[in-house]
């Protein structure tokens, strides 16, 4: 009797169970909203080399049209080998061939009908009951998928429910934060909570979006320390007076890295203050230098027109 190259000898290690419909379900895959097996099962189901699975549906094209067999893309085969459970996988050689196979082509996708069709053109000992086996595997998949329909369309709504309410929560607590920094109108430090009062001046330099003038008479070089926490390529003037420690060599070390640091000399103001973008305006009634070392106010000064007189004075 001639040998049939086609079939792959059954497996005798291979439990007979592995073709029942439970297990035969893990192998059906929804692709394009269909239900389908890839030809790599099919083949080691039906004992056939995979390669033979695809030559008979290419010599009976008219047998198998796109819902009946389709290839998938390469995308889709990228997005179908990242959700394989292997473990599911029958055999260590269907492993083998799945994985070699699928980087050389994409895989072929078998729907019910087209099964159905395929198991008619192959013959040998097994496909009858694997045939069988296959459309009860399918027929559960659909009663599974109906009778959980609602459950699923449940969890989806559910997902976008709490989608809707994340949205929400981030814009409510995106408006407080607004409002806590426009609540801020007046902090007062007691002496010792220096720590306290400088994470203060460094939340007001970090506000800065554009510019920074700093007008303090008694200003040191601990003024760099904080500036280093502002946001990039924003501008620093420092009005102070001709008595300040900070040098041109503080300067130029500081540009190199936080670029751009400006110092001026003036003898115009006598309080202290720091303008943020134009538009914000505080008044310190301690020196930067002293921070927490005697009680002292940070306020901010709402009246736009002082802040005209601040910048036009500049």
């Amino acid at each position: 009797m001639e040998q049939n190259n086609n079939i792959v000898p059954k497996n005798v290690e291979l439990d007979e169970t592995v073709y029942d419909a439970d297990k035969i379900k893990n192998l059906i895959y929804n692709i394009r909203g269909k239900q389908v097996m890839l030809d790599s099962d099919v083949a080691m189901l039906y004992h056939y080399k995979t390669k033979r699975i695809n030559e008979t549906v290419q010599r009976n094209k008219e047998r198998f049209p796109e819902n009946f067999c389709f290839q998938l893309t390469e995308l889709e085969t990228k997005n179908l080998n990242k959700n394989i459970n292997w473990s599911q996988i029958a055999t260590a050689s269907a492993i083998d061939e799945k994985k070699f196979r699928n980087k050389r082509y994409s895989p072929y996708a078998f729907t019910e009908q087209g099964i159905a069709m395929l198991s008619g053109l192959l013959k040998n000992d097994v496909a009858v009951q694997v045939s069988i086996n296959i459309m009860n595997a399918f027929v559960e998949m659909r009663k599974f998928i109906v009778n959980n329909g609602k459950v699923f369309e449940g969890l989806t709504n559910v997902e976008y429910k709490l989608l809707e309410h994340d949205k929400k929560f981030d814009e409510v607590f995106n408006e407080l934060q607004k409002n806590e920094e426009n609540k801020f109108q007046q902090q007062i430090f007691y002496n010792g909570q220096i720590y306290d009062a400088y994470s203060l001046i460094v939340d007001i330099i970090k506000s800065a979006k554009n510019k920074i003038v700093i007008i303090d008479n008694y200003i040191d070089d601990s003024i760099l320390k904080m500036l280093s926490k502002k946001e990039n390529n924003v501008e620093v003037v420092i009005l102070t007076s001709s008595n300040t420690t900070i040098s041109k060599l503080d300067v130029t070390k500081f540009n190199k890295q936080y670029p751009t640091l400006k110092v001026a000399t003036t003898n115009y103001f006598h309080d202290r203050f720091i303008l943020i973008d134009g538009t914000d305006l505080y008044h310190c009634g301690a020196s930067l230098k002293d921070l927490g070392k005697k009680c002292f106010a940070i306020n901010k000064i709402e009246d736009s027109k002082f802040i005209k007189f601040v910048e036009q004075i500049i």
